[in-house]
């Protein structure tokens, strides 16, 4: 016989008063700054906001919250409900009230590093079965507390409790645990920010080796190509070429160079887009800097931002996406790691958010510091990686209200 830990039903049904019933399971998002404060007051609380009241009724003793780190998408602890649900004000998360909270143990918790990611659980959970769009699955996690189906919380909890006993570490980018940009809502309730007026965009400045082989009369256009935008340019096409995918590059940049590197000396260079789309989205898609194909399908678009604006490219997408809104595949907008906040900001603006699918669902952020040390480390075996390993080294734009 099964004996589920969990509440007792015979109160109010007509089950025998021995019975329990098997423990519900919640989705409890965190981010590291709130799980960082929900440790520190005890971890005896977690807490949600003031509209969730009627949902967190439903919690009772036994029931398990499963905890999702964001930014670094990975299962960080599993909370056990050990009382009723109710309403405070006592201050324990710093921007936070989140007054409607419910008493908990802690049964299992990881560091960001041990923590599970949750792409390692692609043929385990089905969330990530028949989806519309690359990043669709993250719309399981833009809010909490969200029930869960027994069978997947069963699955996460038990990957939880696996990584407590044999912890793995997982490098990441620590940029990612960073706070994300004020989340604001709409008279819909959708979830959108509004990016703050920056300077005028400034244009890149060559390195001082370029202006030292300038004034040794190095050709002053080769240095000017020399600069990040093309040095980005030209790893994600190496890359994309060195995974046996063919490979596309901005028709007005093609016939660049980095360091004395032609880019048409790359053997999977295609110069015709092998796709059949109308007019007006073969103009939009042949400006993208850099886009893998295998076949016919372009299996990965990126836009490459070093500037201080990221919007020109982010414009092309959204025009991609609202010609072709059956296009299933992943964006990537490049940028330093200073401008993560900034590609968030942009990627959730409301018109962008309004687009089917929203520009968060199919994009994604991808840091020039993450992209080289990553290269770095598969260098040597690069020719046997599958092209979804970038997924792992980026990080999807969706917002998430913790």
């Amino acid at each position: 016989m099964i004996h589920f830990k969990g509440r007792d039903l015979a109160a109010n049904t007509n089950l025998p008063r021995h019975v329990p019933v098997a423990p519900q399971y919640w989705l409890n998002l965190f981010t590291y700054q709130t799980w960082q404060e929900f440790l520190a007051a005890g971890g005896e609380v977690t807490g949600f906001r003031e509209n969730r009241w009627k949902t967190v009724q439903n919690m009772h003793p036994g029931d398990y919250l499963l905890c999702y780190l964001t930014g670094v998408s990975r299962w960080i602890g599993l909370l056990e409900v050990t009382g009723a649900a109710f309403q405070s004000d006592e201050p324990i998360w710093k921007d936070n009230k989140f007054p409607v909270r419910v008493p908990v143990k802690v049964t299992a918790k990881l560091e960001p590093i041990t923590a599970v990611p949750i792409l390692t659980m692609k043929d385990k959970l089905p969330l990530f079965e028949n989806l519309k769009s690359p990043h669709a699955w993250t719309g399981h996690f833009r809010g909490s507390p969200a029930k869960w189906p027994s069978e997947s919380g069963q699955i996460v909890a038990s990957a939880i409790h696996a990584a407590v006993r044999d912890p793995i570490e997982r490098p990441f980018d620590p940029a990612k645990l960073s706070k994300v940009p004020p989340i604001l809502k709409t008279a819909s309730g959708q979830a959108v920010t509004v990016p703050e007026e920056e300077p005028a965009t400034v244009p890149e400045q060559s390195t001082p080796d370029e202006q030292v082989g300038s004034a040794a009369g190095v050709s002053v256009s080769a240095a000017k190509e020399d600069t990040p935008h093309t040095e980005m340019q030209w790893l994600l096409a190496k890359l994309g070429n060195d995974l046996g995918l063919g490979v596309w590059i901005a028709k007005n940049d093609v016939s660049r160079s980095y360091k004395g590197h032609s880019f048409k000396e790359l053997p999977q260079l295609k110069l015709v887009l092998p796709v059949n789309f109308d007019d007006a989205t073969r103009k939009t898609i042949e400006l993208i800097d850099v886009m893998w194909l295998k076949g016919n399908a372009i299996v990965a678009a990126f836009e490459i931002e070093s500037t201080t604006q990221v919007f020109s490219g982010l414009l092309r997408m959204a025009d991609l996406i609202a010609m072709q809104p059956n296009l299933n595949i992943p964006l990537y907008i490049v940028a330093p790691a200073e401008r993560r906040q900034k590609v968030f900001s942009e990627t959730n603006r409301p018109v962008f958010a309004k687009l089917n699918p929203p520009m968060s669902e199919v994009c994604s952020f991808l840091s020039f510091e993450a992209l080289k040390e990553k290269l770095a480390q598969v260098a040597g075996f690069v020719n046997f990686l599958k092209p979804e390993f970038i997924e792992d080294v980026a990080e999807p734009c969706t917002l998430d209200d913790v």
